[in-house]
């Protein structure tokens, strides 16, 4: 006896709603944020609070790409798309990480540029006031995207909550620099070094981004302990014998897996098919990124004596 069974798990429309209302709450308060951050820093000359309206600009479209990506994301397989969608959401948490990366640069030139042409800012108390709402309403947002992310699994999520928050440590930068600067005028470089430590914060998390998606594209194994777990949770199944040539990768947030058990030869294909309805039916379960699984029945003869484990 040598067959095979397969079982999906397929994303719910409710944990979609949830991404999407996140995402549509946070599209809306960058939209305020740009306004503001942008008239004030063209009105005081701070070359930092523009940067910052230029950031949350890369916010508002890292919005609209999440609301793109969850959509089609997680709509479940078809004639098409055999193995579901989830890649989408892969590639939209690269180009975030991307604009991020961007971004990054972008600022990081202006505040250079800043300095040595010595540009002298202004800053009133209207700025201080739009750095310090900024705060507050970027890391709210961070919170909030980042704890729907999570739970849902959704590198795109979890990539826009660090965009939010990314937003946020700008703005941190930005309160420090006009503060200096609106003490001391003559401090005309504080506003522009603001800007280049936040392009510093922005690179460490766009690389960090780039990278994980990377390792989805590529087929990437998930950590070691998980692939022992799986390997554990299949070899309790009554019925299993021994389990072998187990193979687990990245598919956007989920993990599909591959997996091998010995069972008794003499079982019929039912029986067989049976255990490994349950083997599937454990790892989905006791593994929650698990969405797909595909398990091999092998009879236990001499050529197949793998270590049960």
């Amino acid at each position: 006896m040598n067959g095979r069974a397969e079982q999906t798990k397929t994303p719910s429309e409710r944990d979609v709603s949830a991404g999407m209302r996140v995402t549509w709450v946070g599209l809306i308060v960058n939209v305020g944020l740009i306004v503001l951050k942008l008239w004030i820093g063209m009105v005081s000359r701070s070359q930092a609070l523009i940067a910052d309206g230029i950031h949350s600009i890369s916010d508002l479209f890292s919005d609209l790409l999440t609301l793109f990506g969850l959509r089609w994301g997680r709509k479940a397989a078809d004639a098409s798309h055999p193995y579901g969608h989830a890649r989408i959401e892969t590639g939209v948490g690269l180009i975030i990480g991307l604009l991020l990366l961007g971004a990054a640069v972008g600022i990081a030139f202006k505040g250079v540029t800043a300095i040595f042409q010595h540009r002298i800012v202004n800053p009133s108390m209207m700025t201080i006031i739009v750095a310090a709402v900024s705060i507050v309403a970027k890391e709210g947002m961070y919170w909030y995207t980042i704890i729907i992310g999570r739970r849902l699994r959704s590198l795109i999520l979890v990539a826009n909550a660090w965009h939010h928050r990314t937003d946020a440590f700008s703005s941190v930068a930005v309160l420090i620099g006009v503060l200096a600067t609106y003490v001391n005028p003559a401090w005309y470089w504080a506003d522009s070094l603001a800007a280049l430590v936040v392009s510093v914060f922005i690179v460490k998390v766009a690389v960090s981004l780039i990278w994980r998606a990377f390792r989805e594209v590529i087929d990437t194994a998930p950590d070691a302990n998980i692939v022992d777990h799986l390997t554990r949770c299949a070899s309790s199944v009554a019925g299993v014998r021994g389990v072998h040539d187990i193979k687990a990768r990245y598919f956007g947030p989920h993990i599909f897996v591959e997996v091998h058990v010995v069972v008794d030869p003499t079982l019929t294909v039912k029986e067989g098919h049976a255990i490994a309805k349950q083997v599937e039916a454990c790892l989905i379960a006791d593994v929650g990124d698990v969405s797909r699984v595909i398990t091999h029945v092998d009879p236990d003869t001499d050529d197949n004596q793998e270590p049960q484990l």
